[in-house]
């Protein structure tokens, strides 16, 4: 195959597909485009008028079932988990979960609702309390000939990020980037764990992820320049604007790790690039840490420890 694009998408008439962060970037591009190939598509956002927008923008492409809208704040497991429930009224089935939302390098320490580092409870925290809730329809969807997908994103970041497990909410010592870093490689972890933990129990599951290189999306000012002027910020933002790619570009990652026939389970997909910075999506490499199995399951352990759920339950009641 050659250079992968949008219009690789195979026919997803028939599938719904959950993206979350749906409101914008690479997310609504995601959604528009998976909506024009037949997708049933479920916006979860946590912005309602925001969410509107992006459900209009959406509905005007679909070519297949009309898209649906759920507010979803995952920075708060109450609303994650009312959010699992109206997406099992709207549907019997999820093809495709895309962990896309996020936020970026805040520039002060907060907290979720719940008391989680910010950055780590919306990028990982949030993505594995709805990923496990959505376990059951999932495995509704999947089939030993075309599994379910749960597509996470990560990002180049990822390749400096370090599981601190013993100051995993980064209360003793709190950096923006580092904190950043650690959540990123959290998701590529989650990624490559859960598709290992499907594997060994047989389930018709493939956890992936993907990475958008260098894009030009809204992340940057919702993070870092929220503290104001930063010259190092100001140099990246530039940098950014010279070397990045659109939004629509960026997401053609995740759209190939949701919709590729080819895609196999614990694949990381990501530009081809110069440093992955941009170009169109091919497998990527992942960090060593990524790989440690020691720390993986010491993650997974106290990830679903502190979100209250966990797989192997979610997988016990649906059989």
């Amino acid at each position: 195959m050659g250079k992968w694009t949008a219009d690789d998408i195979p026919d997803q008439n028939g599938r719904t597909i959950v993206v979350t962060g749906a409101n914008a970037g690479l997310g609504l591009e995601s959604a528009k485009r998976l909506a024009e190939r037949g997708a049933r598509v479920i916006l979860a956002a946590r912005k309602p008028e925001a969410g509107r927008e992006a459900l209009k923008r959406v509905a005007a492409v679909a070519t297949g079932q009309q898209p649906s809208l759920v507010p979803l704040d995952l920075a708060d497991l109450d609303s994650v988990a009312t959010a699992a429930g109206e997406i099992a009224a709207l549907t019997d089935r999820v093809d495709v979960l895309m962990n896309n939302a996020g936020v970026m390098a805040i520039p002060k320490r907060s907290t979720t609702a719940q008391g989680f580092e910010t950055q780590l409870g919306v990028n990982h925290l949030g993505h594995v309390a709805l990923t496990v809730r959505l376990v059951p329809l999932l495995l509704a969807a999947g089939t030993d000939e075309r599994p379910a997908r749960v597509v996470t994103l990560g990002s180049i970041a990822h390749l400096q990020g370090k599981i601190t497990i013993d100051d995993l909410q980064s209360e003793q010592r709190y950096d923006a980037w580092r904190a950043y870093n650690q959540s990123k490689l959290a998701n590529v972890m989650y990624a490559l764990e859960l598709d290992k933990r499907a594997k060994l129990a047989g389930l018709p599951l493939l956890g992936v992820s993907s990475h958008p290189g260098v894009s030009t999306t809204a992340l940057f000012q919702s993070g870092p320049q929220a503290s104001g002027f930063n010259p190092i910020n100001k140099v990246m933002q530039l940098g950014t604007a010279i070397i990045g790619q659109s939004p629509k570009a960026g997401a053609l990652g995740q759209l190939r790790a949701a919709t590729d026939p080819e895609t196999r389970g614990g694949e990381y997909y990501g530009p081809t690039g110069f440093n992955g910075w941009r170009g169109p999506p091919v497998i990527a490499p992942v960090s060593k840490r990524a790989m440690d199995d020691d720390m993986s399951t010491r993650l997974w352990d106290a990830s679903e420890q502190l979100v209250g759920v966990t797989f192997d339950d979610a997988v016990a009641a649906t059989t």
